[in-house]
């Protein structure tokens, strides 16, 4: 194995006879059957044979040894002189970079191994003191998994600010504390994002009180934040813009014919970044031209024509840009391991060229481009009930706000007294 790696055989023989040789060949081969590439696997193993023998010259007799020499051997590591600096000032520090490659290893071949790179936040804050408030939510309350995610942000976020209190024990919360945590940074939020931290706090809050882990409800003290409809203009980008934005796509290469078919997506049919990860190939009707989103936000799904331009940019992608897997999913990672890209990337993606293209618009991301659908539609004189129904709203009153851009209305509002509009 360790030849397909290698070409000299003394660098072979070398790593074949080292102590640790059949832990980093056990590596090599789980992260092979993960789909990483050879060259990605070859430059981690030097590092690998050079742990081995810090760790056997400063003691380590068994692999059970290993975890306590990682911290010396990066500090050691780091500060050698022949390490080349980088230019570009690194991600994480090189200390980091260090453990995190044998530290991979590690979780391989010694059991019940965790390491601190891997220390991640809980899913599921005060598991310890409330261990079946999530159940309650999923089973009770029927919530989706993406909500219970809001819910686990916000109570982690309330959970830290009870530990920066010195608060452990739920028995000690106060009309004073909870009113603190919702009141500690409001300044800087969005009153959307306000309102559902109240509705986590206060549902939380009230099932304490309903399992008697609180002596009294104290949901009451938690007052809704205000948040009016209709109060914000959609954020959308002008036709010039988006020709801007499309030019600054490298479609050389493999990254930008993903992304130019997915911007093309998020444009042409206003679909949300959701909706885009979840495209499959079994969606694509090529024969009819015809593509089909599934399971929309609004509980069903449509079938839209498929854009000419639209079927270039996929099939381009398709033809030279998909890796090959048998992954259904239509758009994958580009890097190892190629798994589906998700919806923070697809979100991200829209990002990066909104800002590449120096284009100015609040809170960059995909549903810019979804705002930016729905202003072409209003533009050619589609009906709100039209537009709602092609993006896909659950209610017609997601639409309404749109109305606040249609500027031929308005303008006949502004050189009129506006009776015959209304």
């Amino acid at each position: 194995m360790l030849e397909d790696y290698f070409v000299r055989p003394e660098t072979v023989d070398r790593i074949r006879w080292s102590w640790i040789g059949p832990a980093i060949q056990q590596y090599l081969t789980r992260l092979e059957e993960q789909g990483y590439t050879r060259g990605h696997l070859a430059q981690r193993v030097p590092i690998l044979v050079r742990f081995g023998a810090f760790a056997q010259t400063e003691g380590a007799k068994t692999y059970a040894d290993l975890p306590i020499y990682v911290d010396p051997f990066a500090e050691s590591w780091v500060k050698r002189p022949s390490r080349r600096r980088s230019v570009t000032p690194p991600r994480r520090s090189p200390v980091d970079a260090v453990k995190s490659r044998i530290e991979a290893m590690l979780r391989v071949v010694v059991p019940d191994f965790v390491g601190h790179t891997r220390c991640r936040i809980s899913d599921k804050p005060f598991a310890d003191r409330a261990p079946s408030f999530f159940t309650y939510l999923c089973e009770e309350r029927g919530l989706r998994k993406s909500t219970l995610g809001w819910y686990g942000n916000h109570l982690r976020q309330f959970d830290a600010y009870l530990a920066q209190q010195g608060i452990r024990d739920l028995c000690g919360l106060s009309p004073e504390i909870v009113s603190g945590f919702l009141t500690d940074r409001a300044q800087e939020l969005r009153p959307s994002y306000l309102q559902v931290r109240g509705t986590a706090l206060r549902v939380f809050l009230r099932y304490l009180y309903r399992e008697r882990v609180m002596p009294r409800d104290l949901s009451s003290g938690v007052e809704a934040v205000p948040v009016y409809r209709l109060a914000k203009i959609p954020r959308a980008i002008t036709a010039q813009e988006v020709d801007q934005m499309l030019a600054g796509v490298d479609r050389h290469t493999i990254v930008g014919r993903r992304d130019y078919a997915i911007l093309l997506l998020l444009l042409t049919y206003g679909l949300r970044a959701r909706e885009v990860a979840a495209l499959t190939l079994d969606n694509l009707d090529w024969r009819h031209d015809r593509l089909r989103v599934p399971e929309r936000k609004a509980g069903h799904s449509t079938a839209y024509p498929l854009s000419p331009v639209v079927g270039e940019a996929i099939i381009e992608y398709l033809k030279d840009g998909r890796p090959k897997t048998t992954s259904r999913h239509l758009f994958l990672h580009v890097t190892y391991p190629r798994g589906p890209i998700t919806h923070v990337a697809v979100a991200q993606r829209a990002a990066h060229y909104l800002r590449k293209a120096g284009i100015a618009v609040a809170r960059v991301g995909s549903h810019t481009l979804r705002h930016t659908c729905v202003q072409r539609l209003i533009e050619a004189g589609w009906s709100l009930k039209q537009i709602g129904d092609y993006v896909g709203h659950r209610s017609p009153r997601s639409t309404e706000i749109y109305s606040k851009v249609d500027l031929g209305m308005l303008r006949e509002v502004a050189c009129g007294d506006g009776e015959e509009v209304v």
